[in-house]
């Protein structure tokens, strides 16, 4: 906890800084009355009320709330405060938004307060690495030699780097995924990599590599053959279960274009993968992104037209219930169109209620909530777009400040 606190000390003013560019002076000083008023409350609270209350401040509020007196100063960087903090079910996740096609530079949207604050992400040097992250922690692996792995805390910017994972060091595809338990705060980490049979198109090596950071060990779990399906680069783990995509590659029928393969990390069977485990796709899909929304697997994905299904059409929302898709919401017309021109690949990600989705060509954010089967538009990401081929992409978090690689 002494690294978090430490980053807490210099880190704060420079939060501070960053946004008040981005808030209107207006909001600002009302925050500002709203707090001068609360300190006189604060004199007749005793401490572990006090830190209970305000562990319930979104993370952003907290970073402010430490200049109020130099008792919240105090109680903020506590111990105490962190073990209050770490018992608030969770934060609703940031979407961070990358605005370089090659630096990995960008802004964090909080949706609490609806504000952008431009933070710096440690360990990744592009944006084109993969990404995957789970209750507080990131995890990042190169996109090159796909043998640098770091897990982090974007928020305390501490970081870990792990050792190289075992199998094929040049895979055609890889997926990423990662799985924190919130009481321990020990993770998982799986990459499912997938590289062409030499000479034959229909085969394709595909393998499973799973790091417990309790032992901090790699274990090559499963390795197996697949005719006519490919690995992809979409993966996610939802209560002890791998779930990634396949993709056809070729001889299917249009419809069967992808397909879900499941593994369950505790049986970790290591044959038999694709018999006992493929579940059709709710429907043809241009793409799929898959994401942990409380456990529970969300699929989000790319309609494709019923004569052109690699055309998209609209976007979807499926949740996993057994075997079998449940429909959640299909984007009302007015926003898929408020994307301007939309590809048939984009970015989505999600975590505990929201789901964020981003086209590729603009920064352009949505958002849906799945409690209250509401969209709503994001506040305007501060960065325009400054030539016709820039693309953005983005990943979600959430915001922890007690988790630790």
């Amino acid at each position: 906890m002494e690294g978090e606190t430490s980053w807490f000390s210099h880190s704060f003013d420079n939060m501070a800084r960053r946004t008040t560019e981005y808030d209107s002076f207006s909001e600002l000083s009302d925050e500002g009355n709203r707090e001068a008023n609360a300190v006189s409350v604060d004199l007749i609270l005793p401490d572990d009320l006090l830190e209970r209350i305000l562990a319930y401040l979104p993370v952003a509020s907290i970073f402010r709330a430490r200049s109020v007196c130099k008792r919240w100063y105090e109680i903020l960087n506590s111990r105490r405060f962190m073990w209050n903090f770490s018992h608030v079910l969770s934060q609703k996740p940031w979407y961070f938004m990358f605005t370089s096609s090659n630096d990995p530079t960008g802004y964090a949207y909080d949706p609490i307060l609806r504000k952008w604050y431009g933070i710096e992400l440690p360990c990744i040097e592009t944006s084109n690495w993969f990404i995957a992250s789970s209750c507080g922690l990131v995890c990042f692996m190169d996109n090159d030699s796909r043998t640098e792995l770091y897990v982090c805390n974007p928020i305390t910017k501490t970081c870990r780097k792990l050792q190289e994972p075992p199998g094929l060091k040049f895979s055609d595809y890889s997926a990423l995924a990662v799985s924190v338990n919130r009481k321990s705060h020990g993770y998982t980490i799986s990459i499912v990599k997938s590289k062409q049979v030499a000479g034959n198109f229909f085969e394709w090596d595909v393998s499973v590599h799973i790091y417990d950071s309790e032992t901090m060990m790699w274990v090559t779990s499963l390795t197996e053959v697949l005719t006519g399906w490919r690995g992809g680069d979409e993966s996610v783990i939802c209560d002890g279960v791998l779930y990634f995509l396949i993709y056809s590659t070729g001889g299917g029928l249009p419809d069967n274009r992808h397909g879900l393969i499941t593994y369950n990390l505790s049986a970790r069977s290591p044959h038999g993968l694709l018999i006992r485990s493929f579940i059709p796709v709710p429907s043809p899909l241009t793409c799929g992104r898959l994401m942990n929304l409380k456990e529970r697997l969300v699929i989000v994905g790319g309609i494709g037209k019923q004569d052109r299904p690699d055309i998209i059409k609209g976007i979807g929302i499926w949740l996993l219930k057994g075997k079998d898709w449940q429909e959640i919401a299909r984007m009302p017309h007015k926003f898929f169109q408020g994307f301007g021109e939309f590809d048939d690949v984009f970015a989505s990600s999600g975590t505990d209620d929201l789901i964020y989705i981003q086209s590729y060509g603009a920064p352009t954010l949505l958002v849906f909530d799945m409690n209250l089967r509401h969209w709503r538009w994001s506040q305007k990401c501060p960065v325009t777009k400054r030539f016709p081929l820039q693309l953005f992409t983005g990943f979600c978090f959430e915001p922890r400040l007690e988790i630790s690689p």
